[in-house]
């Protein structure tokens, strides 16, 4: 039985306890540790974590019989405390995005490697069906090449979304949405393409004045064989409709899932291909649903990795590579350079004062509030 600890009581640390509370026969969560007690309090009512105790200090769990810490503070908290409790010889899950700095990642990795540790970083949405089945249906080829791929994180937050006191700042949050909302689309794109070689990238701030970051970014993405990309991160789009588009040279895939396949007539002009897309239809038909959907997923194959020594899908040095090509738009759109991949120690995108003496503020920020009125957040679309 796996004991369980959550740093951090604010909206997204919901999702790990109900996730956690889908596996009763092989975890308990013991501690809520949030720097407002009141609000480790108020979440352990709220759900009903009758083995748990609250904690306004993170530290006093690092000498406690706890096995799996689930960190859902702030960015610019994730490399401290993840370091701390895998050098105290606990396992830890942490929220995206993985860290402010590639500096903090290489940190929180090498302290993974020095304990022996597990360390995987959230991306929920590859435990998804339809991200498991396309990532399936690029893999078995059936689609040709890849030619382009196109991300669309397409999300919307009012005004007042950027008064939360961390929010909105390049110091505490480490950045706006291409960081904190597209990570999820741009860690499946890196799973499912790899690294693009070099990028160009624009950002701006239309309708947030009450922050110094981006609501607003679209990067231009080259990959070694030649293919482009696009990413277009966004908390301005009404509606929030989300996708990843792969067009092959035979055949165009999405999530949500559509399909269409394409032959030439003589002249050149597109006619269907039924016989190519029946037989993708039926590959990704025939793939399996997963067990468990989004955090849910996700915390199961960190505990089966943790129970049963299996395979991390998600580690830190994946979390490291999102963070890296992130990084990359943000440097890209700072300074109008084409970047080219990997960004080395000796960038200044690599450390985080490097980045804040870098990056542009689009406004000041001019509102500060502690805590929001604990109501529903949207985590991204279901993709169906």
């Amino acid at each position: 039985m796996l004991k369980i600890a959550i740093i951090g009581s604010g909206a997204i640390s919901t999702a790990h306890i109900e996730a956690y509370l889908k596996f009763p026969e092989r975890c308990r969560i013991v501690a809520v540790s949030d720097i407002y007690k009141d609000k480790a309090v108020n979440r352990i009512a709220q759900l009903q974590l009758t083995e748990a105790k609250a904690y306004s200090d993170y530290k006093e769990l690092l000498s406690q019989d706890i096995d799996l810490v689930s960190v859902c503070t702030p960015p610019y908290t994730h490399a401290e405390i993840a370091v701390d409790f895998l050098r105290a010889g606990k396992h830890v899950l942490v929220e995206k995005p993985m860290a402010s700095s590639l500096e903090e990642c290489d940190a929180m990795n090498k302290a993974a490697e020095e304990s022996g540790k597990l360390l995987s970083i959230v991306a929920q949405n590859r435990f998804r069906t339809p991200m498991m089945k396309l990532k399936a249906v690029l893999d078995s080829g059936l689609i040709g090449p890849v030619v382009h791929s196109q991300v669309d994180s397409f999300w919307w937050r009012g005004h007042c979304y950027y008064d939360l006191w961390w929010r909105g700042t390049w110091e505490k949050e480490g950045g706006g949405c291409t960081l904190n909302h597209a990570v999820h689309h741009i860690d499946a794109l890196l799973w499912m393409m790899g690294r693009p070689t070099e990028l160009q990238a624009f950002m701006s701030n239309t309708s947030h004045d009450n922050a110094e970051v981006e609501d607003l970014s679209i990067a231009m993405l080259r990959f070694a064989g030649g293919s482009l990309g696009q990413i277009t991160s966004s908390v301005v789009h009404h509606g929030e409709e989300q996708q990843l588009i792969f067009q092959g040279k035979g055949a165009r895939i999405s999530a949500p899932w559509k399909l269409v396949a394409s032959s030439s007539m003589g002249n050149g002009f597109p006619a269907p291909n039924p016989t190519l897309s029946a037989e993708i239809q039926a590959y990704y038909d025939s793939l399996p649903e997963v067990a468990y959907e989004g955090h849910a997923g996700q915390i199961d194959n960190v505990m089966s990795a943790i129970e049963l020594g299996e395979s991390l899908l998600i580690d830190g040095h994946s979390g490291r590579a999102t963070l890296e090509l992130i990084l990359g738009i943000y440097k890209s759109a700072s300074t109008g350079e084409k970047v080219k991949f990997p960004l080395e120690a000796d960038d200044p995108f690599y450390t985080r004062q490097g980045i804040q003496d870098t990056v542009p503020h689009f406004y000041e920020k001019s509102a500060s509030v502690e805590n929001f009125q604990d109501i529903k957040i949207t985590t991204g679309s279901n993709l169906k």
